[in-house]
């Protein structure tokens, strides 16, 4: 969110939690990325405001149908309106604030696994339309693909992430695995340690695909204490979401401090994944 919308979007976060007698003496704003979030005390609130034109109503959706599952989430605050909250041209939404006890870093591997597998658990048994993990390569590729959205990316650069996007996808795509709702992105940045436990944030990422592409935004040493995965299917899983990742880099409106830099780190990464797939294979991609 831009720096000069950022006043009147928490404005619109404490103007929406007053509306139910939620005291905001304190606003902080946590993260800013495409929406941002605000911690509001004292009433223990953590507001997420974006432009109307975010999707934030399917995020609440996917708060409200796993509340009922035991599922390892940080849940909307149950004293307002589980609802998308319009003001001053900002969608609003208010979830239980939970004061992190550890660092995203410190997150001891089986715990992180177990609640992986129970998040997954309770998504199992809800039945929601959502997108394919494919729906976001597409969204890669008309980044990679365009020079106009990515005019900074090398000839080169383009197309090793164009074939990457498109082969790798298609690779996971070909074992015909199971496939079911996922978090999408539960890197260790949207697993929180609370007192409660292990919960995940961010759900507006929720998707349909492996469970190996979750497993691929989690640290490696998670996937040994996660039941039953495919070892292949997951280093492709980790291919892909690398070229996920450094695609949004180039996008021109990127707004990731050092996106560039980091985009062309990420890239000498994701080069020597494919040489060590290509090598494990025999030669052939």
């Amino acid at each position: 969110m831009k720096d000069t919308e950022i006043p009147r979007a928490v404005a619109a976060a404490v103007d929406t939690a007053a509306e139910y007698g939620l005291g905001a003496d304190d606003a902080a704003v946590l993260h800013n990325s495409n929406r941002i979030a605000v911690r509001l005390r004292p009433s223990g609130v953590l507001a997420r405001v974006a432009p109307l034109a975010h999707r934030l109503d399917f995020e609440v959706e996917i708060a409200r149908r796993l509340a009922g599952t035991g599922s390892p989430v940080a849940g909307l605050d149950p004293r307002a309106e589980p609802r998308v909250h319009v003001r001053d041209g900002f969608a609003v939404t208010l979830w239980t604030y939970h004061e992190p006890t550890a660092a995203p870093e410190n997150h001891p591997p089986a715990a992180y696994a177990d609640a992986l597998a129970r998040l997954h658990a309770g998504l199992r048994r809800i039945n929601l339309a959502a997108p394919h993990f494919t729906d976001r390569v597409a969204d890669a590729l008309r980044v990679v693909e365009d020079p106009a959205v990515s005019p900074d990316l090398g000839a080169t650069e383009r197309a090793l992430l164009t074939g990457t996007l498109h082969e790798i996808s298609r690779a996971i795509l070909d074992r015909d695995t199971r496939q079911q709702l996922l978090h999408g992105e539960p890197h260790p940045g949207n697993l929180l340690a609370t007192a409660d436990g292990p919960l995940f944030i961010d759900l507006e990422t929720v998707c349909r695909g492996p469970v190996e592409f979750d497993l691929a935004h989690a640290p490696e040493d998670v996937a040994a204490h996660y039941p039953g995965t495919d070892p292949a299917l997951l280093a492709d899983c980790r291919i892909l979401s690398l070229a996920l990742v450094v695609s949004w880099r180039w996008d021109r409106d990127d707004q990731l401090p050092d996106g560039r830099g980091r985009g062309r780190e990420w890239l000498a990464q994701l080069q020597a994944a494919l040489d060590r797939r290509e090598h494990a294979t025999g030669g052939g991609r």
